[in-house]
């Protein structure tokens, strides 16, 4: 297989990096420039209408090693050790929080999807 589509698509994603981080600084807007970025791909990707398939190759690869990219936050973290064990209430509830947040979004979005696929089945002839 050739890599020119995965060269392709990891340069798209800079790119729609590139022009979040460019947006959020030009227009001075309260978020992480990477979240600007996902936001104006997603906004491409709907209106495309379609993922492209390179694209989903090369995030899907990127996804499996999603654990490798967590490493440097990890050891951020670590470098802040004492400032934690100080302030320990707060970032355990922190921590808690976000990831009830997170599964209950995950669910809701789940079930969701779910009931539009069973809709779906049901609609088609």
């Amino acid at each position: 297989s050739c890599p020119m589509p995965m060269l392709y698509a990891i340069a798209a994603l800079f790119t729609f990096q590139l022009l979040g981080e460019a947006l959020v600084h030009l227009l001075g807007l309260p978020l992480p420039g990477a979240l600007m970025g996902m936001l104006l791909l997603l906004g491409a990707i709907a209106a495309l209408g379609r993922v492209p398939e390179a694209l989903e190759r090369t995030a899907g690869g990127l996804l499996q090693a999603m654990m490798l990219l967590f490493i440097p936050a990890i050891v951020g973290v670590m470098l802040h050790f004492e400032r934690i064990a100080r302030e320990w209430l707060p970032f355990l509830a922190a921590c808690v929080g976000g990831a009830v947040v997170t599964l209950v979004v995950t669910a809701c979005t789940l079930r969701w999807l779910l009931r539009r696929q069973a809709h779906a089945e049901k609609c088609a002839p």
